[in-house]
């Protein structure tokens, strides 16, 4: 018995050795997987070890990580238009193994021909059938399908200059900036040599509440890399790039990438215009995955290529994404784009977003120097179904909200707080901006950029422009020069001051203009929002019915106008006004302005007696009161030195004004009413492009209201196309005291164009607009059966050329072509009535340059 236990003993011991050995032999292998041209990593690869169901695929970031059994020693990796790759794997050893995968040309071609053969069909097609099952369940699996569900996030952008040569790095102007280039493997997007430009970070508590619908995102702490104020705006410059990198929502059926909307692949039209193929299964995964592939029907259109990785457990959720396009697309600037979409399973079985990246790279040709961006957000803690108190989500949905002192959190709490780590190129960002700074010339650099592109000259405590306005020409003034500037923050936070002098050679006199300002939330007057009381006083010329967007009256390019020109007026003007904005881009604006309005040119003030006598008036007084209410949700827009620049995105914006003349105060001639009401929106139809909309009315109440006070219609004389004017309307030829308004603009985006293969290549798109008037004059307020206000202007036989609107409405339309060299729009303008007026066209080519992704 004895020798019967020491034997079993010795069995035992043995046998645990082995197992010890066994176990001791279990490798872990881990590695990074790309492609051996692009260098690019290759998210969803299957790795199995060979001879087993053990497997595993590699994350969004290419990564993976095996475990091999003791016996076995060679793991192998597959992927879809790839060849094969076999790894022997040393035992007993952790080890890293970072593949390069090669393409099967052979795939590659396969797929290609069958492409040109046309024999993809719809019908009777298993990936068609699947992608309808994820569009059926998109309701059941997106966040809304809870009642209330709130998530931390965390959000990084960074931006750089990219694809620089290393000559363009070694030159002389860089000697003291090598601190700033970080370099990487030349075959990843941006190239080898990288310039990091800009960062920013965000953390952010979200809530929503799905009756009534509320999405709250409560900043928490928000970090960014600025530029001196003088030469950038930084808030408008964060809102540009968040226009241009917005949320990637598979679930939407239209995803906005660079200020365009593409088409997702599982939208509700997504068979109509994308081809589906099942490439793999899954099947070391639970619950098993469909590798979906997906390429658009035509390749300049506005669509995505790449892959989904949907559930096979009948919730048919998408657990991974990979979106890229062709580089055929009509997207201009785009050198390079790649959304990659993670999703991980919560407690209540659905999946929610983990994390998003998108990065895409810009510039004007294939081998020239880009800017390449990255934005990460990342998501964790999800709550799901659990109420908050009502003041977690008051106040205009969807509205982000910024915490007291968010933004003056220190490096130590961002390293507690990251979701994820920041890697090489943007650890050294925020320094090296910083750094920059202090560099006199690079502070040269900007100061020539900014009078490039904004017109101003700094000077400190001054900034002299813009210069754009110092020579132009008219034919009342004829050579007319200018000179001004204004202050800057340099000199105080508080208050502003503005001016310029002008003098018309042909006319002999000045114009000049004078403005103070006093900021009552201690910020720039230029710095939204807004909160300031402004005083100032003008003597300067204008012309009648022009109202211009963006752009200085006195601009040189101005200058140059069709047909009869030489109707102006002499202003003086004074003016106090008060204006607010809030943070939720609601405004208003208080005004006084009293002015001081004589003829100028050939422009005659007159007045008929009951004899049919002609009686001059040299002047115009009037004193007026006016009121501005403005809302603009979710507005966003960069502001440049002069105007702020609009980032249009789905919301409308509404504006309502309304002034009142005020008679015998302060040399006041005339009692009115005038009320307007203005309202814009986009409307945004997938593939078929866009259409900006605008409606706008009016009416004055009041008798005996000279033309010079009532409504004179938007026209326009020069040879550009001018969206808020009537291009073929000319100067003074349109007054009503009641009218409505309706101005579409529908772009293609080369939807047409897209299908015409002599055309495609060319990236052209195509513009419609209709732009129609009506309106009229109350015989109170015409000139033609009431003696006692301002005749109409008359041209050399004495004939009216300003008309009131009949019953017949003023309508004109065109047809363009936009995206000609990517940033000139070309207009065949066609005007339908009226054209018995004189001196009007029936048609006109008019140009607009138009830079637009």
């Amino acid at each position: 018995m004895k020798k019967l236990a020491t034997d079993i003993t010795n069995l035992l011991s043995i046998l645990c050795l082995t197992l010890g050995v066994a176990f001791a032999q279990t490798t872990t292998v881990k590695g990074v997987i790309t492609d051996t041209k692009s260098g690019e990593t290759l998210p969803y690869v299957n790795v199995q070890v060979v001879g087993t169901n053990i497997g595993s695929t590699s994350d969004a970031e290419g990564r993976y990580s095996l475990t091999v059994p003791a016996n076995k020693s060679v793991i192998k990796f597959t992927y879809i238009g790839y060849l094969s790759i076999e790894k022997n794997v040393t035992p007993g050893i952790a080890q890293t193994i970072n593949i390069k995968m090669a393409v099967d040309a052979l795939q590659l071609k396969e797929v290609t021909v069958r492409g040109k053969t046309s024999r993809y069909r719809n019908k009777d097609n298993p990936a068609v059938q699947l992608i309808r099952e994820v569009i059926e369940h998109k309701e059941q699996n997106q966040m809304a399908a809870n009642d209330y569900v709130e998530y931390e996030q965390y959000e990084k952008i960074a931006l750089s200059l990219s694809n620089l040569s290393d000559s363009f790095k070694e030159r002389r102007i860089f000697r003291n900036y090598q601190f700033l280039f970080v370099n990487q493997d030349s075959t990843g997007m941006g190239g080898k040599n990288l310039l990091p430009a800009y960062m920013q970070e965000k953390l952010s508590k979200v809530y929503f509440r799905k009756n009534p619908y509320t999405k709250k995102q409560w900043v928490e702490a928000d970090r960014k890399a600025e530029f001196d104020s003088k030469f950038i705006d930084n808030d408008g410059l964060n809102a540009y790039f968040r226009r241009l990198y917005e949320d990637v929502d598979i679930y939407k059926n239209d995803i906005s990438i660079a200020t365009n909307l593409l088409l997702s692949p599982i939208a509700n039209t997504a068979p109509t215009f994308y081809k589906f193929f099942i490439r793999d299964t899954v099947k070391t995964q639970t619950p098993w995955l469909v590798e979906l592939g997906f390429v658009p029907r035509n390749k300049t259109d506005m669509l995505f290529e790449g892959k989904l990785f949907v559930t096979l457990d009948g919730n048919y959720s998408v657990q991974n994404a990979y979106l890229t396009v062709n580089k055929e697309i009509n997207l201009n600037f785009m050198r390079d784009l790649e959304a990659k979409l993670e999703f991980e399973k919560g407690t209540d079985g659905r999946y929610h977003p983990a994390k998003t990246t998108l990065g895409m790279e810009f510039a004007l040709g294939d081998k020239s120097g880009g800017l390449y961006g990255q934005r990460v957000v990342n998501f964790k803690n999800f709550t799901i179904n659990q109420a908050r108190p009502d003041s977690v989500y008051k106040g205009p949905a969807q509205e982000n909200v910024t915490a007291l002192l968010a933004v003056n959190k220190g490096e130590s709490y961002w390293n507690n707080v990251r979701h994820l780590p920041l890697d090489r190129l943007e650890r050294n960002i925020y320094r090296n901006v910083d750094t920059l700074q202090t560099i006199p010339s690079f502070r040269r650099t900007m100061d020539i950029a900014t009078l490039l592109l904004a017109g101003y000259k700094s000077f400190g405590l001054v900034e002299v422009g813009p210069v754009n306005t110092f020579y132009s020409f008219n034919p009342v003034e004829g050579f007319r020069l200018r000179f001004g500037g204004r202050t800057t923050t340099d000199l105080s936070n508080r208050y502003f001051f503005e001016t310029y002098a002008a003098y018309g050679f042909k006319d002999e006199k000045w114009k000049y203009f004078l403005s103070g300002t006093y900021s009552l939330n201690n910020k720039s007057v230029y710095q939204f929002p807004f909160h300031y009381i402004r005083a100032s006083f003008q003597r300067d010329t204008k012309i009648p019915g022009q109202d211009l967007q963006f752009v200085q009256e006195d601009n040189f390019l101005l200058s140059f106008k069709r047909g009869d020109n030489n109707r102006w007026l002499y202003n003086d003007i004074f003016k106090i006004e008060y204006i607010r904005e809030l943070a939720n881009h609601f405004s208003y604006r208080v005004g006084f302005t009293q002015w001081n309005q004589s003829p100028a040119g050939i422009l005659r003030y007159e007045t008929v007696d009951n004899e049919g006598n002609v009686q001059s008036v040299p002047q115009l007084k009037n004193t007026e009161l006016s009121l501005e209410l403005r809302y603009a949700p979710n507005e966003q827009f960069y502001q440049g030195k002069l105007y702020r620049t609009p980032l249009i995105n789905r919301s409308p914006i509404f504006t309502l004004r309304y002034n009142v003349g005020v008679k015998g105060f302060l040399s006041g001639q005339n009692n009115y009413h005038n009320i307007t009401a203005n309202i814009a929106k986009r409307f945004y139809f997938s593939q078929y492009g866009y259409a900006d909309v605008t409606t706008e009315g009016g009416y004055i109440v009041g008798k005996n209201i000279p033309f010079p006070l009532l409504m004179i219609h938007r026209a326009n004389q020069t040879y550009a196309y001018q969206l808020n004017s009537y291009n073929l309307m000319n100067f003074l030829e349109f007054v009503s005291d009641h009218y409505a308004s309706v101005d579409v603009q529908y772009y293609f985006n080369g939807f047409i164009f897209n299908k015409i293969p002599l055309l495609k290549k060319l990236k052209l798109r195509e513009v419609v607009s209709l732009k129609a008037l009506v309106g009229g004059l109350r015989d109170e307020n015409n000139p033609n059966k009431q003696t006692s206000v301002f005749r109409f202007p008359v041209d050399e036989q004495d004939k009216s050329i300003s008309y009131s609107l009949g019953r017949t409405p003023y309508v004109e339309g065109s047809v363009g072509i936009a995206n000609i060299f990517k940033l000139l729009r070309l207009d065949l303008v066609k005007r339908f009535n009226y054209l018995n007026h004189p001196g009007v066209s029936e048609w006109g080519i008019r140009a607009r340059f138009r830079v637009d992704f």
